[in-house]
């Protein structure tokens, strides 16, 4: 019997890679499913919109924005720079700096070491900015849903 046959008669092989039966029935319509439906509970939504409106959660996002905006576009000004600078002033972007080295392949590698220093620099302000108020929030939201918290 193959899996097309198998949603036809409501039947399903459990030696099938791809079902999942702890994933059915959450979200999309479930051929093979003729039970009752099963959906997330009333309260995450209340939880969700309860934490989502708290200022621990609007801190988190205003840090998190804070460092983000301007990170990505500094970074994004620096891209654009070098490419705009390598298409239309090539004579300085071939100036040798040491030896072969010119002025094009420098700037190529700070986009590479940009890149690493920005990472560095997003973890550690996640680490020394976010991630504490971030995991106390998960824990006040994972004491609502189990109904100890509010």
């Amino acid at each position: 019997m193959d899996m097309h046959n198998a949603r036809a008669t409501g039947a399903a092989r459990l030696e099938d890679p791809w079902y999942d039966a702890l994933a059915s029935g959450w979200g999309e319509a479930d051929d093979m499913d003729s039970g009752p439906r099963r959906t997330r509970p009333p309260a995450a939504r209340e939880v969700y919109t309860e934490v989502h409106g708290s200022a621990a959660f609007q801190e988190v996002r205003r840090r998190y924005r804070r460092f983000a905006f301007p990170a990505a576009a500094a970074f994004l000004i620096w891209y654009l720079a070098y490419v705009v600078a390598a298409t239309t002033a090539p004579d300085l972007m071939a100036r040798p700096v040491v030896g072969a080295l010119n002025v094009a392949m420098v700037a190529g590698l700070a986009q590479f070491a940009t890149t690493f220093l920005l990472a560095w620099a997003y973890a550690r302000h996640a680490r020394l900015r976010r991630d504490r108020v971030a995991l106390e929030l998960r824990w006040v939201t994972q004491e609502m849903m189990r109904g100890r918290g509010r």
